[in-house]
């Protein structure tokens, strides 16, 4: 039996069914964690994505959007209203991050602000910028509202930029889990993680 410490000794004896890259297989939940905040974690000035979802009626696409996150590097996921949320659509990917819980948006206001994030939020009010044609700031933290109603008054008052997806067809807008995912990936493709020693 392997003795690493990555490894968890009770997954090595009854097997491990989780939803990890074979990288990963045999890790210790904690291990892994680490050797993701090892690897994508930036440094102060460096390039960082950190996504906030408003959370005021228990929309169940706040776990799809974390496991998004988690899916394309973000370390941080901040979750501004009420603390609890439907973790189902997580998938259980929440343990692999960091999960922040602000209870007010001037909470969230003050964390960027310490540091040094750009608030982006997307959705497609009046005077959004298209995603395709914008840069998105390299220190940012997206914000997302719900499905039902987007991002509220308050939190479109904290904004720094506002970014839409342009849309072509006759729905209103997208489901925001996908939206999130789009918008996730195209940050992600602009700033590539930086190379890191194994």
């Amino acid at each position: 039996m392997p003795t690493d410490p990555h490894y968890d000794p009770e997954l090595l004896r009854d097997g491990d069914t989780r939803n990890v890259p074979d990288r990963y297989r045999y890790w210790r939940q904690e291990a892994i964690r680490d050797e993701l905040d090892r690897l994508l974690q930036s440094g102060p000035g460096e390039p960082t994505l950190e996504v906030a979802i408003e959370n005021v009626g228990h929309d169940f696409n706040t776990g799809s959007i974390i496991r998004t996150a988690n899916g394309l590097g973000v370390r941080h996921v901040h979750i501004v209203g009420r603390r609890r949320f439907n973790r189902r659509g997580a998938m259980v990917t929440d343990r692999y991050l960091h999960l922040h819980h602000h209870p007010e948006v001037q909470d969230l206001v003050s964390y960027a602000a310490q540091q040094e994030l750009t608030i982006v939020g997307m959705d497609n009010f009046p005077g959004a910028e298209p995603l395709e044609t914008v840069t998105l700031p390299s220190r940012t933290l997206m914000v997302f509202g719900e499905e039902s109603q987007g991002l509220t008054p308050a939190m479109q008052n904290a904004l720094e930029r506002l970014v839409q997806i342009t849309q072509y067809g006759s729905t209103r807008s997208l489901n925001v889990g996908h939206a999130a995912a789009i918008s996730i990936w195209a940050w992600r493709r602009a700033y590539p993680p930086r190379p890191t020693n194994s």
